[in-house]
């Protein structure tokens, strides 16, 4: 059993927490759980570079055939911008209108959900929809955020000295490895940069039309015709469904070629008589290229394609990023052919994780700064229980910042880093008194009474000491703006690493002591 100090002090919160445990044998437990769920913590922390922020951006995309650019803004723009600026948490609207189309912005709030923000102006827009002039389709709402920004991005191209390699075949190797990697776990918006389809071109010869005295109406409407297949019904045979389907897609440039025309006199003429049909890549508007030096030195522009992939919200970067690089090697070989080479041009785990990991290094460099002080300033055995108790501090710390949903980041690990030489205080404090009521070797007391009376001699100090930071701290956690969610982790961590160092100063220290 634990013993009372000799004298009449009172205990106060920290000596009842010392005598109730510098001897109970759930202290050593309680020091092997919180070494265990920090360590889980630290393992189960998404580490990013910097902390993610809410600041959903909702894109009203509106097709308007038709209309010039100066008709579509009084027409559209206009009417669609009053509407935005009516939802509630619209921070700012911006507009974009050009000739048949128009996209409005809306920038919402920080701190706003995506998906709070997407329905709000979805349902604005279909309830205010009589202020859109007849015969304007219905506006297409795309939400973007934090999360939609690629964490990898890999750049597909044709490998040295295996000659050219054309866009659009970079484009069906690049869909191919997009279809494998998007069933990645935590992988979440894929796109293309710079895809190069091939499409079927139907190019029509004035001179031809003219000679034979075929319309523009007549070609487009016989090709539009015969490109189309629909279902005709199911046929049984011997106890077996059929399915028929009548007409057929078109899917080579002799086959659209081939389709019979009816000239001005009566004649069969074929659209390759009128019309240049051929396959094109040309049809994008954005085009990747990497740029090598060749053999002479001079600057060589060869076709290339990029893939994005974004991470899903909560996911960890660096995990992530990790598990696409490996599918990515995987499939070099054999879907990836030898002529293709994959550059890695993002790689956003990568640097996230080394920028976590040199804060964690500064981080123990401060830590064994700290002990080697305590070491020379008042001894070896004080020196390791601050080696002791500064980790587990901050692995519950860790785990404190994982239950609140934050992650390992820049800002995150500097408020530990920031809080570590305040932390230690209170375990300084309890261990200098507690060396120092044994020095004195009364007699009417044992070394557990003397422990216990010297934090209970420090322990009302300590607590006020503790919420003075505490209370200088929690105002960062109220700043608006962009800056608040930015900065957050620095209250907060920092916050709770000084309520833990308390409870481990007055729990643990003295029963290492």
């Amino acid at each position: 059993m634990s013993e009372e100090p000799s004298d009449k002090t009172p205990l106060g919160l920290a000596g009842h927490l010392t005598r109730a445990f510098i001897t109970s044998p759930l202290t050593p437990l309680l020091l092997l759980a919180s070494l265990a769920v920090g360590l889980i913590a630290l393992a189960a922390l998404p580490r990013e570079e910097e902390p993610q922020i809410s600041v959903p951006l909702v894109d009203i995309h509106v097709e308007a055939h038709g209309l010039r650019a100066e008709d579509a803004v009084k027409l559209v723009t206009e009417p669609l911008e009053t509407i935005v600026k009516g939802i509630d948490a619209v921070e700012h609207v911006y507009s974009d209108t050009r000739d048949d189309r128009v996209m409005v912005t809306a920038r919402f709030e920080v701190g706003v959900s995506q998906d709070t923000a997407i329905l709000r102006v979805r349902d604005k827009i279909l309830a205010n929809m009589d202020r859109i002039p007849v015969g304007i389709p219905e506006p297409l709402v795309v939400g973007r955020g934090i999360n939609d920004v690629p964490i990898v991005a890999l750049t597909f191209s044709a490998a040295s000295g295996a000659g050219e390699v054309g866009a659009a075949e970079l484009t069906r190797i690049a869909r191919e490895v997009e279809v494998r990697l998007a069933r990645i776990e935590n992988v979440g918006l894929t796109y293309m940069i710079g895809a190069t389809d091939e499409v079927l071109r139907v190019a029509p010869d004035p001179e031809g039309l003219a000679l034979y005295g075929v319309t523009l109406q007549q070609l487009a409407a016989k090709v539009e015709g015969a490109n189309a297949a629909a279902p005709a019904g199911r046929l049984r045979d011997g106890g077996e469904q059929i399915p028929l389907t009548i007409g057929e897609t078109l899917a080579t440039p002799a086959e659209i070629g081939n389709l019979e025309l009816t000239a001005r006199d009566g004649r069969t003429v074929y659209v390759r008589d009128v019309a240049e049909v051929s396959f094109v890549t040309d049809m994008d508007e954005h085009h990747v290229a990497t740029l090598r030096r060749g053999a002479d030195g001079a600057i060589v522009r060869e076709p290339a394609v990029t893939l994005a992939l974004a991470k899903r919200a909560g996911a960890n970067a660096v995990t992530v990023a990790e598990e696409i690089l490996h599918r990515v090697e995987a499939m070099e070989g054999h879907l990836i052919p030898d002529s293709v080479e994959v550059e890695v041009t993002r790689d956003y785990g990568e640097t996230a994780s080394e920028k976590a990991n040199e804060l964690l290094f500064h981080l123990f460099l401060a830590t064994i700064s700290i002990v080697a002080l305590v070491w020379l300033a008042i001894g070896w055995r004080e020196a390791i229980v601050v080696a002791i108790v500064i980790p587990v501090t901050i692995l519950l710390t860790l785990f404190a910042a994982w239950i609140m949903g934050y992650t390992l980041n820049r800002v995150s690990l500097f408020a530990l880093i920031f809080s570590i030489g305040i932390l230690v205080d209170d375990a300084i404090v309890v261990i200098e008194n507690i060396a120092r009521h044994w020095t004195e070797k009364r007699e009417s007391r044992s070394r557990l009474g003397a422990a216990v009376a010297a934090v209970a001699e420090v322990g009302n100090p300590t607590i006020v000491a503790t919420l003075t930071v505490v209370v200088a701290l929690l105002p960062m956690l109220f700043v608006s703006g962009l800056m608040g969610p930015y900065m957050s982790p620095i209250p907060a961590n920092a916050s709770a690493a000084m309520i833990f160092s308390f409870f481990v100063a007055v729990i643990i220290t003295p029963w290492l002591c």
